[in-house]
């Protein structure tokens, strides 16, 4: 970990529901004990989560904790290990959507927090959606980064993983000798400078696919979104539920995963929504330029209010999209 946000950032585990779930937490200096064990005093500024993609982990999201340590922004970061992802327990579990979306929720409870920003990347992007729609009393905003859920156009690469047999090529895949080869080849091949962020974040998730449980995690998950032709869950039918909620979308223009149409889609789709591309970015470009994009989060976090909004405001706003046929005879 950067020494530079070493003195406000701390590695801690938390059994929830039985499992073991990792993050990371950071928060200003100056609410830091460090000769305590127990929860640091918690912080007047509001709290922002960070929810990785498929196959990745917290560890995606260090450059920007980096930044923001830099930037000495005064918000309290939680960065969650998924369920079945990085440190934490990858059991036979619900791989949904719905059932991360919860367990972002019930972390927060057990952190004694009940609302927060919210940023996704990827399949996280697709969680941090359904954290919106299924708690908006706890969604104060929302960041959507290269997001899945916006449409069906997805790389063949996620989309083999719903095929048959798919366990034995992820299992050559994620061999070390294969992800040391990708490793080399970001740091010889001319060009792939801008994108290098983009490709190790890659590398690392196939390399995280060599424990066995969990890669069986990412084929639960992998297969609970997507089918052979693509996605197969999206919110775009329900982003009209977002109206009133703060929201930042950030693409990489030339993302090989999820195509940045998606991102014009949900700008779109979502009344007052702010849309910044990333020229020559690849599918992570939180690592591709972690100054800009963190100067992007914090700008949109100073300058928006919480839009938070009540199960009954949202349980109304349902009601008056959907169409009762008369009862018949």
């Amino acid at each position: 970990m950067d020494t530079t946000i070493a003195r406000r950032t701390r590695r801690r585990t938390v059994v929830v529901h039985g499992e073991s779930v990792g993050f990371w937490e950071s928060i200003p200096a100056h609410h830091v004990d460090d000769g305590h064990e127990g929860p640091w005093t918690h912080p007047e500024g509001e709290v922002v989560v960070l929810v990785h993609g498929i196959a990745g982990s917290a560890e995606t999201w260090q450059p920007v904790l980096a930044e923001l340590a830099r930037r000495r922004d005064h918000r309290h970061v939680i960065v969650p290990d998924l369920v079945g992802h990085g440190s934490s327990s990858a059991p036979w579990a619900d791989y949904s959507l719905g059932g991360y979306a919860t367990g972002v929720r019930d972390l927060l409870a057990v952190l004694g927090y009940d609302h927060a920003a919210i940023v996704g990347h990827s399949l996280g992007g697709g969680v941090v959606q359904q954290f919106a729609l299924q708690f908006p009393e706890h969604c104060d905003r929302l960041v959507l980064v290269a997001s899945g859920g916006l449409g069906r156009e997805v790389s063949p690469v996620l989309r083999a993983a719903t095929l048959p047999f798919a366990e034995w090529v992820l299992a050559v895949l994620s061999n070390r000798h294969v992800v040391a080869g990708i490793d080399r080849l970001v740091h010889t091949v001319p060009g792939l400078g801008l994108l290098r962020g983009s490709v190790g974040e890659s590398a690392r998730s196939f390399a995280s696919l060599a424990d066995p449980d969990h890669r069986q995690a990412f084929l639960h998950t992998a297969r609970s979104v997507l089918d052979p032709g693509g996605q197969r869950v999206r919110a775009t039918e329900r982003l009209y539920l977002t109206e009133g909620l703060p929201t930042l979308i950030v693409w990489g223009t030339a993302d090989s995963m999820i195509p940045v149409a998606h991102g014009h889609r949900a700008h779109a789709l979502i009344p007052g929504s702010r849309l910044e591309l990333f020229e020559g970015a690849g599918h992570f470009p939180h690592a591709d330029d972690p100054v800009r994009f963190t100067g992007l989060l914090v700008d949109f976090l100073d300058h928006t209010e919480p839009g938070h909004r009540s199960v009954r405001e949202q349980a109304a706003r349902i009601a008056a999209h959907a169409e009762l046929e008369p009862a018949g005879g």
